[in-house]
């Protein structure tokens, strides 16, 4: 792993009165967070002290429900124009069931949902000529078209219903265009000030802040309850990361006691599928979500989601429930497939010289993109666009990291676009292909401008704790805060000098036992006082693990199929090299003495360097203080710049090397074929002379024989023969010496490295 820069909040002591109601690591967490009252934290914590906002506080309400009632009135036909993702799911359920209460579901209110894989976000031309026509075929006049999480930016086909005589209210969270669309009434939280409490309302909250106005200005006629739709709202905003914050949070909670009663069939049966009990955030996030999700990213037609959720057919809804788990096995699948190919495309990038990543492949499905460029941005730290490709339209995700606004940056590019819309950390977008360098250019070049540098990958934690106060005591502290997402976000713990133990890796199963193409690591953590706790990685083999000691970031969570409380890895450093000891000393001296150097990075362009500029090439990767300060003197003497021509240090790992290098002996000692030592170093990862020196050692106490034959017109590169003399019965065991001096060799190059690039930039 590459060392992230890991920001650790400052430990505080809170007031006596907070750590009285709260326990002192959630009171820490509160007074970090800005609750420093008695009346704030308890209108953080409790629902009933907290005074929600008025519905008729959004812009435009009041249009929108005069021309609901009228079409009330006058029997008119209405159709719900929704979106595919979990938050515009939920949003039509919302109006299928609130407006249900008014018209008659099937007869004079229909919805329409765009298929993800056909489709885009929004209202198109194509979808309202169709939607039209069903109501045509009904003997049925479409006048008014209600919108949920979509169609603020949709401006031709807004223009195009009003041609055709249609009403349109427009209910969104995306952000505005820079007019206002043509429409009756556009309900959209950005209108307002970003510290309002209704400005980060998702798609589903403004739905039922929607019905929340209409069944107060029509209460004579609705039969059910207001109420009963919350925990639509919690699955729709906890799905869709909004900042829980305001009404976000208080929505959330409240929709979370409806979500715990189980009383939507719907709920019920998802929430018994994947094993949760349905009282916390975490059930939404990580069971019911994302099976919602990916019925449209593998299937696209979503319209029996919202069945699902608003049946109270039990045979219909367990159908459909085994059509989400299989849905929800394939998205993992498929995910991880594509991550590896874009892993592959990226490795022959220089991220170096790359602000935003851009990638097009027309073998990739368009609804799995914005996971995978999630998984991007988490593991390289840059702004990602990742789009396939039908007849020459490429169309796709993007996805940001905080503090990057990749929808501005792309609404300057607004030219070369044919659609796109969004949020500033995510988007969807879609352009002619012939545009693609162009785009690439035009972005990357707003982007230096804009922020200049790049963002180094980082964490913030929030708590220092021992593996002891890992416990139930602690889970209880932290659920006090929930529900946690953006704005209030899941507390991340530092763990220090602990090891990795009983490490065993396996692919995720179906309910049936098949095999799916997803992996989690799974652990034992440990320190040396005996503590001990379990837990897993998610998406990362075992072998990823480092045998030595270490500093972790984790969050704790409930096992509730094991009955017990584990630990999700989120991220470590290795603390026991020698050269991790010396790193803080020697890093501030060496970044004073050497401030004034002129360091180049030509590493990636060997094409396109002028050898003839007058600069010192260092075409190794340092290994070593010795190392660096020697190159950097050479070019000092010289007067020189240093310019950077090696290749991005390997990640190396030592188990696997090893494992190889058996591999590789048994495999010549069979055969009597030979190797060059430039063949057996790419298959390691290593070229350090001491490392393989070591190696070979260790073999021959296994009854191996390792001999380097010289050749002379490549001095350098001998030719390596393995002879089996006198084998042990027992195959070699790891060699901690060669593991963990292959593990110091790419430590040390990862380190050395990252200190000339922060040189360089």
């Amino acid at each position: 792993m590459t060392l992230t820069n890991w920001q650790i909040l400052d430990s505080i002591d809170p007031p006596t009165w907070i750590r009285d109601r709260v326990g002192k690591f959630a009171a820490q967490l509160l007074w970090q967070r800005g609750f420093v009252s008695p009346e704030q934290v308890s209108a953080f914590l409790d629902i009933e002290a907290y005074q929600p906002t008025s519905a008729f506080a959004l812009p435009e309400m009041a249009i929108a429900i005069a021309r609901i009632q009228t079409a009330y009135e006058r029997g008119e036909t209405i159709a719900i124009w929704g979106d595919f993702d979990a938050d515009g799911i939920t949003a039509t359920s919302v109006l299928w069931e609130g407006l249900g209460q008014f018209f008659a579901q099937g007869d004079r209110l229909v919805f329409y949902i765009p298929d993800r894989l056909k489709e885009s976000h929004g209202i198109s031309l194509r979808g309202l000529d169709e939607l039209r026509s069903q109501c045509e075929a009904a003997d049925k006049v479409l006048s008014l078209i209600i919108t949920c999480d979509t169609g603020s930016t949709s401006l031709a086909a807004l223009s195009y219903a009003q041609e055709l005589g249609i009403d349109t209210i427009v209910t969104d969270h995306h952000t505005l265009p820079d007019e206002r669309p043509p429409v009756t009434a556009i309900i959209n939280p950005r209108y307002l000030n970003s510290d309002h409490p209704l400005f980060h309302l998702s798609g589903v909250a403004v739905a039922y802040k929607l019905m929340e106005a209409l069944y107060a200005t029509m209460p004579e006629v609705p039969q059910q309850p207001l109420e009963d739709l919350l925990d639509l709202v919690a699955i729709g905003l906890v799905a869709d990361l909004v900042q829980l914050t305001g009404d976000c949070r208080y929505l959330a909670q409240k929709g979370i006691e409806v979500l715990r009663q189980k009383k939507r069939l719907g709920v019920r049966m998802l929430l018994e599928q994947c094993k949760r009990v349905g009282d916390r955030p975490i059930d939404i996030s990580f069971g019911i979500a994302p099976r919602i999700n990916a019925v449209s990213r593998i299937w696209g037609d979503v319209r029996k989601c919202v069945e699902l959720l608003t049946t109270q057919d039990e045979q219909l809804c367990k159908a459909l429930i085994e059509q989400t788990e299989m849905a929800n096995t394939q998205r993992k699948a498929l995910q991880k497939r594509v991550f590896k190919q874009v892993q592959a495309k990226i490795a022959q990038l220089d991220l170096s010289t790359v602000g935003i990543i851009v990638l097009v492949d027309p073998q990739w499905s368009v609804g799995i993109l914005g996971l995978v460029a999630g998984q991007v941005v988490a593991e390289y730290g840059r702004p990602t666009i990742l789009c396939t490709l039908e007849d020459d339209l490429a169309k796709g995700s993007a996805r940001s990291l905080e503090g990057i606004n990749l929808y501005d940056l792309l609404k300057g590019q607004e030219h070369l676009l044919q659609s796109f819309g969004g949020h500033p950390l995510a988007g969807g977008l879609s352009f002619q292909i012939e545009n693609l360098q162009v785009l690439i250019e035009a972005i990357d070049r707003s982007f230096w401008s804009q922020y200049g540098v790049l963002q180094s990958k980082k964490i913030t934690i929030d708590l220092e704790v021992e593996i002891a106060d890992l416990n139930k005591d602690l889970f209880n502290e932290l659920k006090q805060l929930e529900p946690f997402g953006m704005g209030n976000s899941y507390p991340r713990l530092l763990v220090r000098n602990c090891h990795f133990s009983d490490i065993s890796n396996a692919n995720i199963r179906t309910p049936k036992g098949q095999k799916v193409e997803y992996i989690k690591t799974e652990f034992t953590l440990s320190d040396r006082q005996g503590n001990r706790i379990h837990g897993d990685w998610w998406g990362h083999y075992s072998y990823e693990l480092p045998d030595t000691p270490c500093d972790i970031v984790i969050e704790l969570v409930d096992n509730a199929f094991r009955k017990r409380y584990d630990v999700r890895l989120i991220d470590f450093h290795a603390q026991s090299t020698p050269l991790a000891n010396e790193i803080p000393a020697l890093a501030k001296s060496f970044n004073k003495a050497d401030a004034n150097l002129k360091i180049i990075d030509w590493r990636g362009k060997d094409d396109t360097i002028d050898r003839h500029l007058v600069t010192t090439i260092c075409d190794r990767c340092p290994q070593s203080w010795q190392d660096l300060n020697t190159i950097i003197a050479s070019a000092q003497q010289a007067n020189q710049s240093l310019a950077l021509t090696y290749p991005n240090p390997q990640k190396i790992n030592g188990k696997i090397a090893w494992q190889t290098l058996v591999g590789i002996a048994k495999y010549l000692s069979r055969t009597g074929k030979e190797i060059k030592r430039s063949q057996l170093v790419a298959k390691l990862g290593i070229g350090d002379r001491d490392i393989l020196q070591m190696g070979f050692e260790e073999l021959q106490q296994y009854g191996y024989v390792v001999r380097a034959i010289d050749n002379p017109l490549d001095p350098d590169n001998p030719t390596i023969r393995i002879e089996a003399i006198a084998l042990n019965t027992t195959p070699p065991p790891l060699s901690q010496k060669f593991i963990q001096a292959a593990n110091e060799l790419t430590f040390q190059q990862q380190f050395f490295d990252h200190q000339l690039q922060q040189l360089a930039q």
